[in-house]
């Protein structure tokens, strides 16, 4: 959570940043003989380090068919070793004061502890421990299954704006595997077995399709110490690069999708298009639609949607949304719930008109410097913490981008002209060729909500649907 700050000058701000050439005092990195990726950054102000492990392997890698896989790893990897018992890495970090969990994403899966520094050889040991002798029991295996199935039951399957969400992303991507859901489709699930998940991590779970991030009270030194102790004898394993992803093909039409569930308080308009991921060597567009998103929905009061939709009493809420850290192209999404007493067809018209202007008119200057502030305010901040940079620096390195992109990005979105708004617009914002979904509260009687002009018939989805 970022505190409220009075915001400092621009220039200030800029001049906080190191050179695009340099590297940020305290964060270096190496590259073990195994070809593990590592970056250290030094924070001596608590006793306390945070170790983070990404593996460059996701769900957008599984194979047709074996949706979730990724994620159901992730569950066994808190299984035994020959070392460890199962659940024992967890409870050990547990009685030494810390805490450790893991994540999976389309790009990614990563494990982390964070613990009192003089225990980060421990945590070491027992992270490279599992990256080299996970062992999974027949009676692990199917439990852990049942697990992630009533996660998703919980997560998914019970909620209506889940379930949109999914088929909604189905729509947007439906030749890449960003259309598919991380946790995957329940009936492909329900087919997942153990020799799924041993062969998923005997071919990615190696040093070199690994980025190790040590944050915290450690020097570089002895964080090289301790990588070349626990993880520098594990060899690296051929065949581990990401093999080529299906891509989206070029679209001539617009898509709808409409959503009526008895569960549902007010309607929600969504509208996604594709849009470019951060590149490596290569930001400005990426910077740009960042920048966009924020002018356009990232506040409640002064944001360009907020201004013409919200306080004019056409729209209750606004948001717009981008996030570039991705592997292949992503979305640009915006969202709208309409105020009391206007109608969706409505709500949506003025949400069209509003886009138009703004194309036409293009950014206010003024406005364009404040939200470049506030997103730097906001990143210096979110730097102030260890686990924050470590997510930073290991999320960019999964997915392909280099220290010296993550460390140019602040410098990257400061430079953003209102020319590269202009063209981030035309991108995402003149394209017709998107995804728009109406979720809408279920009548009495039955029947769904006007949600929108005649136009490309609606994709529906009824509220029993299995997926």
């Amino acid at each position: 959570m970022i505190r409220p700050v009075r915001l400092a000058p621009l220039a200030l701000l800029l001049a906080a940043t190191p050179a695009l050439a340099e590297m940020p005092k305290g964060i270096s990195s190496f590259t073990l003989d195994n070809g593990l990726e590592a970056v250290v950054i030094e924070d001596r102000r608590a006793p306390v380090v945070v170790q983070m492990l990404w593996y460059r392997i996701g769900s957008a890698d599984e194979q047709p068919g074996k949706s979730g896989l990724a994620h159901y790893l992730e569950h066994l990897m808190f299984k035994g070793t020959d070392k460890l018992e199962a659940g024992e890495l967890s409870r050990t970090v547990t009685a030494n004061g810390g805490m450790d969990n893991a994540f999976t994403s389309y790009d990614f899966t990563a494990y982390f502890q964070r613990i009192a520094s003089d225990r980060l050889p421990l945590i070491m040991e027992m992270e490279a421990d599992r990256m080299a002798n996970l062992r999974i029991g027949e009676d692990d295996w199917q439990a852990e299954r049942q697990v992630v199935l009533e996660e998703r039951s919980q997560r998914t399957d019970s909620d209506p704006g889940a379930q949109f969400s999914e088929e909604r992303g189905a729509l947007q991507f439906y030749n890449h595997p960003y259309g598919r859901p991380v946790i995957g489709w329940r009936q492909e699930m329900e087919g997942l077995t153990r020799e799924d998940a041993i062969a998923w991590y005997d071919s990615y779970y190696a040093p070199n399709q690994a980025v190790l991030i040590i944050a915290g009270d450690v020097t570089a030194e002895r964080a090289r110490e301790l990588a070349e102790e626990y993880y520098g004898p594990i060899p690296a394993r051929s065949d581990t690069a990401r093999q080529p992803r299906p891509q989206e093909p070029v679209k001539y039409a617009a898509r709808r999708i409409e959503r009526s569930d008895p569960r549902v308080a007010q309607p929600v308009l969504t509208r996604t298009t594709l849009a470019t991921e951060r590149n490596p060597g290569d930001q400005t567009a990426a910077a740009a639609l960042t920048v966009l998103a924020e002018l356009l929905g990232g506040s409640a009061q002064t944001s360009v949607l907020a201004r013409d939709l919200v306080l004019t009493g056409k729209a209750l809420y606004v948001n717009a949304s981008y996030d570039g850290l991705t592997v292949d192209p992503t979305s640009f999404g915006i969202s709208l719930v309409p105020a009391p007493g206007v109608a969706n067809v409505d709500a949506e018209a003025a949400l069209d008109a509003a886009l138009a202007k703004f194309l036409a008119d293009g950014p206010d200057p003024a406005q364009l410097e404040r939200v470049k502030t506030q997103i730097r305010a906001a990143q210096i901040y979110a730097r102030d913490s260890a686990h924050g940079r470590a997510y930073e620096y290991g999320q960019g390195l999964s997915i392909g981008l280099s220290v010296e992109d993550v460390n140019s990005w602040p410098d990257i979105l400061a430079a953003v002209t209102a020319g590269d708004i202009r063209a981030a617009a035309r991108e995402v914002l003149a394209d017709k060729v998107n995804v728009t979904g109406w979720l809408l509260p279920q009548p009495p009687d039955g029947g769904a909500q006007a949600a929108a002009p005649a136009g490309p018939e609606p994709v529906s989805a009824n509220p029993g649907d299995s997926e």
